[in-house]
């Protein structure tokens, strides 16, 4: 058994992956803020310390054998136009997580990373190798760390992995029986939103341009199920090797289009979805989808929910349980 600190493990993802750690054996203690993520998101099990990624000093001892770095603000509009939050909180946070680590002789990190660094992509899918050019804040602080990580492993011999996900979906119930799915607070990606219009908690649901260079005119995303993607994490920290820094992308390998996961949504809930055609959104690439191959070479990962209705149902419970406790809580 080996103990792990997760930061930022009450949101959506580090939650799921705090669930896969305990469900192997292992002990978790989560460190989080709570600005963004939720007490209710923290697997039974795991130890909660409520405090910034700045605090992590207080945390790490000997004790532990690794981090996975999760912590960080991640709304690529908020980050356009508040740029300070996003470099004081992404980039200087994860400074000074890295250089708790080094002062507590924790030498193993898994790091919660982002297409986003990409940007507009030359070429699909879309290689680790490929130019890194994001279009926002977000996606430009997320680099800025990947570099840093590489620089802390250069220099000091930290063993390092970093995991580029594509577009993370789906909900997770755990063998205990908690369910760990998507509540972020605003609501910026596209299920959860298209689940609100089946909800009638949105009058209709938008999308942006439909005269892209696609099958049916909209955007074309990789999507992947966070239970795989939590797996990944697991597998990442079995190859961490010291002294070196991998970066892997996450993703299926083939992409769905707006249109497709709003008729996806249709098939799994059974109800209409209104639709309204928008302009298109600034820096929205036509097409988004991951080439994997080195995450199934060097982690010996395979997506095992790789289908978008199995995707959009197990989301879909998690949806509809939340509305039913919300209806709950409010009569």
């Amino acid at each position: 058994m080996s103990k792990y600190l997760v930061t930022g493990g009450a949101g959506y993802v580090g939650s799921v992956v705090g669930a896969h750690l305990l469900e192997a054996g292992h002990e978790v203690v989560v460190l989080d803020d709570l600005s963004t993520g939720f007490r209710a998101g923290v697997p039974a099990g795991a130890v909660f310390v409520q405090g910034r990624i700045q605090d992590a000093g207080e945390v790490l001892d000997g004790s532990f054998d690794g981090v996975l770095h999760f912590a960080a603000s991640s709304q690529v509009g908020e980050s356009v136009q508040d740029p300070e939050k996003y470099w004081r909180n992404n980039v200087a946070g994860s400074l000074e997580l890295v250089a708790a680590m080094r002062g507590a002789g924790v030498r193993r990190l898994v790091f919660s990373s982002t297409a986003a660094v990409y940007g507009e992509p030359e070429v699909v899918p879309i290689g680790e190798g490929a130019r890194t050019s994001p279009t926002n804040t977000y996606g430009a602080t997320k680099l800025a760390v990947d570099h840093l990580i590489t620089s802390e492993a250069v220099a000091h011999g930290l063993a390092a992995v970093s995991l580029r996900y594509f577009n993370v979906a789906g909900a997770y119930a755990s063998v205990s029986g908690a369910v760990y799915g998507e509540r972020h607070d605003p609501e910026s990606h596209l299920i959860p939103l298209v689940f609100q219009a089946a909800l009638g908690q949105r009058e209709h649901i938008a999308v942006y341009g439909d005269d892209y260079p696609t099958p049916d005119g909209t955007c074309v995303r990789d999507y992947i199920h966070v239970a795989d993607l939590a797996q990944a994490h697991l597998l990442a920290l079995e190859v961490a090797r010291a002294g070196e820094h991998l970066i892997c992308n996450l993703g299926n390998g083939s992409g769905f289009s707006v249109r497709e996961v709003i008729d996806a949504v249709r098939r799994v809930t059974g109800r209409e979805i209104p639709v309204v055609t928008a302009g298109r959104r600034a820096g929205d690439p036509a097409v988004l989808v991951a080439s994997a191959e080195r995450a199934h070479r060097e982690l010996g990962w395979t997506p095992r929910r790789p289908d978008l209705d199995a995707i959009v149902s197990d989301a879909w419970e998690f949806a509809l349980a939340r509305a039913a406790a919300t209806a709950t809580a409010t009569a």
